[in-house]
């Protein structure tokens, strides 16, 4: 007697880097409300756990660690056949070029709203005379500025030629913000991107798990590339 009824994909083994912190206790959270994924490791120097110990198990590693760490554990998992999704930032996204063994995707920001954002600002960048970028962080965000902003800057130049000044804000009670302010003559556009809560990410970071391990490149920036 043969079963002919549909063949269900194993889910997707994840660990997280940096799971005592605020982004890595979301990821955790979103991970095992996943019906497709399944949580096999927590890594963090405060749970006395390290990345080489939950890679065994993986399919994918999620770091959301500090900028000083997060180009080892991505070549540690890559070494392993892991594959990687990075939402840190403030290290050199170059040094990732030519890791072998599993793909990387880096997205300085995870929130489908701030993608659109950059997209927005892109596309106004060649129209408007001038930009400036205001970003606005929590007061223990490490980077300066911000991986988004940066991004944004980037790409706002590769298709204008503008070098965008920024400008950086780091307070209690922010969660994550940023405003790219367009100057013309007589008039002033203001494209806004404002997350609220760290939830808003968790969508962009499922999505990139799901789709890191098929991209036909290596590595890749900006979620804007799975959309």
């Amino acid at each position: 007697m043969t079963n002919d009824g549909p063949v269900l994909a194993a889910p997707i083994r994840v660990a997280v880097a940096g799971a005592a912190g605020r982004m890595g206790t979301a990821v955790c959270e979103a991970v095992e409300d996943d019906g497709g994924m399944v949580l096999v490791g927590r890594a963090d120097h405060a749970l006395g756990t390290a990345v080489a110990d939950v890679l065994g198990d993986a399919d994918v590693l999620v770091d959301f660690t500090q900028p000083d760490s997060a180009l080892s554990n991505a070549r540690e998992a890559a070494a392993a056949g892991v594959n990687v999704v990075i939402g840190t930032t403030g290290f050199d996204l170059g040094e990732l070029e030519g890791l072998s063994g599993a793909n990387v995707l880096v997205a300085p920001n995870f929130a489908i709203g701030a993608v659109l954002m950059m997209r927005f600002a892109t596309e106004a960048s060649a129209l408007m005379e001038a930009a400036e970028i205001v970003e606005l962080h929590h007061d223990k965000k490490l980077d300066t500025p911000s991986g988004t902003a940066a991004r944004t800057a980037d790409l706002i130049n590769q298709a204008s030629g503008k070098d965008v000044p920024i400008h950086s804000v780091r307070l209690p009670g922010l969660v994550a913000h940023q405003e790219v302010i367009f100057g013309g003559t007589g008039e002033t556009l203001t494209i806004r991107h404002d997350a609220l809560d760290r939830s808003s990410f968790m969508p962009g970071v499922l999505l990139a798990i799901r789709r890191v391990g098929d991209l036909p490149s290596s590595p890749v920036i900006g979620l804007e590339n799975l959309l």
